[in-house]
Parts: C-alpha cells; structure tokens; sequence
C-alpha cells in the first residue's frame, strides 16, 4: 500500500502554488493544474478528521473571501457515482467560508489519489494547523491504522509526533460516548479525559471533574482511589489466585523438568523463571522449548 503518497509534503505543495490560481504545478513527476472549480461540483471528504466547523470562524474567513478571494487553493481528487464530480482532499473550511461568502468558484488544485492518501494528506493539513479537536484527532489516528492498515510507526513519521503522544490521543477513543461528547464541546479538557480512561466508571468521574471545576492534579488524586478498570493497562487485580499459579507452575515443571517461578506485574504481564543447574541441563531445557 503506498503511503504519504503526496511526495514532498503539502508544505511544499503550497509553496509551488503559492496564491496564483489557474497555473500548471510540476509535483515530482505529475503536473497537475490549479484551477477554478464550481462549489457545485464539489463535495465532503466523508472521513475528513475535523467535523466541527464553528459560525464565528466562517464567518470571519467569509468576510476575508469576499474582499480578498481565496489566496490558497483547495485540495480536491476527482470521484465516480458520486452526486459531484470532485470531493475535499484538504480546504473544506475554505469551501464552506466560499459558499457563506456568496462565490460560485474556488481555486483548487485537482490531484489522483487513493482513499489512504486522501486520508493522509487531510490529516496532515489540520494537525499541522491545529484544526482538530482532541477526539477528531484521535479519530484521524484510529481511521488510519483501522481504515488504511497504518502502523503506529507510520503515523509517528506522518505526523511528527511521539508514539507515547499517539498512543494517549488513541486513549480517548476508548471512552464512553458521554465523556467523548464532553471532550468534543470543550466541557473536558483531553488531559482530564486521559486520566479517567483507566478506571471502571469514566462517565461519572468526568461529571465530578465538570462539577466541581478539578484541575488536573485534583484528578490524578481522584483517579487514585477510584475502581480501576479491567481493561486498563495499569489494572491492579491479581487475576490469577495464588493456588491456580502454583498449580501453572506445577504444570510447567512437570513438562520441563526444571525449577520454574511465575512472577506477575501490573496489568497482567510478568515473568516465567526456569531453573537448570548445568550446561547440559540447559541444552536439554532448551530442545524442549523449541521442540
């Protein structure tokens, strides 16, 4: 599957476009052309990451079109059996903005692209503008590796960021739609939602937090003494009683014929120990475990 399939980045892409619409852009090997498009040919990227397009920001960036045009043009990929011929690969703000401010046309640069690409390339333009909220991110980063069969290092290259950051972004799409909710109108903060992720009752912790305005400190302390959930990583429950694991050990040995100790940690992981007393012993112990 081809990935970051817009080559150089849509940095570079803006730079070679720059503000002048109804030009001819080489792009590696492709040259695609910018040019003046009908808002009714166009269409929404269904999997576009932001969803939440606020009046006030319309508004202001309508007022911007109707005394200054569009300066950057659209994204856009050409589409079949669809109601319009082309759909948003990155500039829906723009297109929405044009229509509010009364324009018929919008500059756009039309490019071939695959649905992972489109995915990308949107992505791409809005974490970079910091255009998404907390749960559309994290929405980008899941569509991506569920949609598109991305790795977690692949979005790490992608976007730029750590893997912790992703892996804590990913976090907020395991709570309950209300907590979610909380966190897309900015109710909860992201750092608020992360903390209660771990324990059995996020809706009613996030209430609390609302409630009674808790700063994030407040929360760690009051995530400390709440249930933990059983899913969670740091999820402290033995869930193996000390019979059963003396019975595993037991089962182990028998089988191998060798000392063996089973040491659990945090959230289920842990360690098996084996014993042997000589370098043949260790040979033999391990064609058995091969075997």
């Amino acid at each position: 599957m081809a990935k970051f399939g817009l080559g150089r980045g849509l940095d570079d892409l803006e730079k070679e476009i720059g503000t002048v619409p109804d030009i001819s852009v080489l792009t590696g090997t492709e040259r695609i052309a910018v040019k003046q498009i009908p808002l009714s040919q166009i269409g929404a990227n269904p999997d576009q990451p932001r969803k939440t397009f606020t009046d006030s920001e319309l508004a202001e960036l309508a007022a911007s079109i109707r005394e200054n045009g569009v300066l950057q043009p659209i994204i856009l990929r050409p589409v079949v059996a669809r109601p319009y011929m082309y759909e948003i690969v990155a500039g829906e703000r723009r297109f929405r903005a044009s229509k509010l401010a009364g324009k018929t046309e919008i500059p756009a640069l039309i490019k071939q692209l695959s649905d992972e690409n489109t995915m990308e390339i949107a992505l791409i333009e809005n974490v970079q503008r910091e255009n998404l909220n907390p749960m559309e991110e994290a929405c980008a980063y899941k569509n991506l590796m569920h949609k598109c069969g991305y790795t977690l290092a692949d979005i790490v290259r992608l976007i730029g960021k750590s893997e912790s950051y992703i892996r804590n972004s990913m976090r907020l799409m395991e709570l309950p739609d209300a907590v979610q909710t909380m966190v897309k109108n900015g109710d909860l903060s992201a750092s608020h939602a992360r903390a209660i992720a771990v324990t059995e009752n996020p809706t009613k912790l996030a209430q609390e937090i609302v409630n009674k305005k808790l700063t994030v400190a407040d929360t760690d302390k009051l995530v400390k003494s709440a249930k933990r959930s059983k899913k969670s990583r740091s999820y402290t429950t033995h869930t193996i009683d000390a019979n059963k694991l003396s019975a595993i050990e037991s089962d182990i040995k028998s089988v191998l014929n060798v000392p063996t100790k089973i040491i659990e940690k945090r959230g289920g992981a842990g360690r098996i120990i084996l014993e042997y007393s000589s370098r043949i012993e260790l040979e033999e112990l391990v064609k058995k475990i091969t075997k």
